[in-house]
C-alpha cells in the first residue's frame, strides 16, 4: 500500500506540470477575450497615463526638475497591475458562480494546479500589462537611461508587486460580495495613485500628508522604477517593496488558498 501511495503521488507531480500550464493557457486566454479585463488592464490605464502628461506633465516636470513620465509611467503601470488583478478576481468569483471551478474539481487533475495557474497567469499578464504602459511611455518621450540591466530589473519590479497585491485581492474575492471587492478595491487602488510619488513629488503634498505618502507601497515601487530608469537611490524603496510585497504573499496566500478550496467545493 505504501509503494502505491508513494506512486501515485509521484504521478501526481508529474502531472502538476502540465496540468498548470493547461490552466494557465486558459485562463490567458478568458481574460484577453474579455472586454472588461482588457479595458482594466490596459486601455484606462494607457488612456490615464496620456491624459496625466498632458494635464499635468510640464508643471510637473517644472516642479521637480525632471521629466514627470519618470514618476507617471511606472504609476500608471503599476495601477494596471492592480487594475488587472481586480479583475481576475471578478473572473474567479464568475466561475466560482457559474459552477465551474467545482467541475474542475471533480475531474483527476492535480489540486494544486488551479491556484498555481492564476499565480503564473497573474505573473504573464502583469508583464503583458506592463511593457505594453512602457512603450506608451516610450512614445511620450520616456527613456531607460542607467542601461539594460538596470531596465529588466525595473520589469521585475511590478510583478513582484502585483503578485503581492493579487494575492491578497484573491484572498478577498473568495470571502466577499463582488459589489464590495470592486467598490473596496477601486477606492484603495484610486487612493494609493493620489497619494503617491508618482502623481506629484513628495514635497508637493502637505506636510500632514508626506508620511502617508512617503509610506505608501505604491510610492516605494515607483521610487525604485524610477531609480532604475532615471537614476537615484534604490536600495532603500527597492527593500520596501520587497518587504511589502512577501508580507502581503505570506499574510493572504493561506486564506486565498483556503478560500479557493472552499470556492472549489461551494
Amino acid at each position: 500500500m505504501t509503494t502505491m501511495a508513494m506512486s501515485q503521488g509521484a504521478e501526481s507531480l508529474r502531472m502538476l506540470l502540465p496540468q498548470t500550464m493547461i490552466h494557465t493557457k486558459r485562463l490567458l486566454m478568458r481574460w484577453s477575450r474579455d472586454p472588461f479585463t482588457v479595458m482594466q488592464a490596459l486601455l484606462f490605464p494607457a488612456l490615464l497615463l496620456v491624459m496625466l502628461n498632458a494635464v499635468l506633465g510640464k508643471q510637473v516636470s517644472s516642479f521637480a526638475g525632471a521629466n514627470a513620465l519618470y514618476g507617471s509611467v511606472p504609476m500608471v503601470a503599476l495601477v494596471g497591475v492592480m487594475s488587472g488583478s481586480l479583475a481576475g478576481a471578478v473572473t474567479l468569483g464568475r466561475e466560482r458562480d457559474e459552477g465551474l471551478l467545482s467541475r474542475f474539481w471533480v475531474l483527476p487533475v492535480h489540486r494544486a494546479s488551479g491556484l498555481l495557474s492564476r499565480v503564473l497567469a497573474e505573473a504573464v499578464r502583469i508583464l503583458l500589462c506592463t511593457i505594453v504602459i512602457f512603450a506608451v511611455g516610450l512614445a511620450l518621450g520616456f527613456r531607460f537611461t542607467q542601461g539594460p540591466l538596470a531596465a529588466i530589473a525595473l520589469f521585475t519590479i511590478p510583478v513582484l508587486f502585483g503578485l503581492g497585491f493579487a494575492t491578497m485581492v484573491t484572498a478577498l474575492a473568495v470571502y466577499t460580495a463582488k459589489a464590495t471587492l470592486v467598490e473596496g478595491v477601486s477606492l484603495a487602488s484610486s487612493m494609493m495613485m493620489f497619494f503617491s510619488t508618482g502623481f506629484v513629488p513628495l514635497i508637493a503634498y502637505p506636510r500632514w500628508a508626506q508620511p502617508i505618502v512617503e509610506n505608501n507601497p505604491l510610492s516605494h515601487a515607483i521610487d525604485t522604477m524610477r531609480g532604475l530608469s532615471l537614476g537615484g537611490p534604490v536600495r532603500g524603496p527597492l527593500l520596501a517593496t520587497v518587504a511589502w510585497s512577501i508580507g502581503a504573499i505570506a499574510v493572504f496566500a493561506i486564506p486565498a488558498a483556503l478560500g479557493f478550496r472552499r470556492a472549489s467545493r461551494y
